[in-house]
């Protein structure tokens, strides 16, 4: 992924590809109850958080987002998006055309910051680098059905929903949960 699309700037936000010296802030609303529910894997301890997003690939994927800076002072980090390109399918003979043309999103955004358009206008700025300066032609995301305010973002959006599986997930609490996967071509966003 090109570093020329980052960092990206809205009216309220920044949002730049995460550095090592993010994590701890990254952990601090990661590790609350109500935001690691509804993520892949909950981090055990800052130290083991710490190892697993230091990987080279893991954070080459992940951008953090804070409002826009007034000064000289360190922002405070309200949120993280995932930006995991990838191919689309293809059959052998034009697999090359596929290459690297589609993203995975994902997102966290801080409780003490929700409620505020934050999250939309991050998502959007981040949905516009896909289609513009990325050159991708279609971006999915999903979640938990019952993550509603994350579905509800991605409709915000103009995602549209392509699929709504019946108890096809399980989450930790040992229920098995449904799940709803989004998606969005670049001609649906310019239009």
């Amino acid at each position: 992924m090109t570093d020329d699309a980052w960092p990206v700037r809205t009216a309220r936000l920044e949002i730049r590809r995460a550095r090592p010296d993010d994590l701890d802030g990254i952990w601090a609303y990661r590790s609350l109850p109500e935001v690691n529910q509804w993520l892949g894997r909950i981090p055990g301890s800052l130290e083991t958080f710490r190892e697993r997003m230091q990987d080279p690939e893991r954070l080459s994927t992940l951008f953090v987002i804070s409002p826009a800076s007034h000064g000289d002072a360190e922002p405070v980090i309200i949120g993280d998006v995932m930006v995991r390109i990838s191919d689309g399918w293809a059959q052998q003979e034009v697999a090359d055309q596929a290459v690297g043309v589609e993203a995975e999103l994902g997102w966290v955004l801080a409780p003490a910051f929700t409620g505020r358009g934050y999250a939309t206008e991050a998502i959007r700025a981040v949905i516009d680098v896909c289609f513009g300066s990325l050159g991708l032609r279609r971006i999915h995301a999903g979640c938990f059905a019952a993550n509603e305010s994350s579905w509800r973002l991605m409709e915000r959006l103009g995602m549209r929903r392509e699929e709504f599986s019946r108890r096809t997930a399980l989450h930790r609490s040992g229920e098995w949960m449904d799940g709803m996967n989004y998606g969005l071509l670049a001609e649906e966003w310019t239009a």
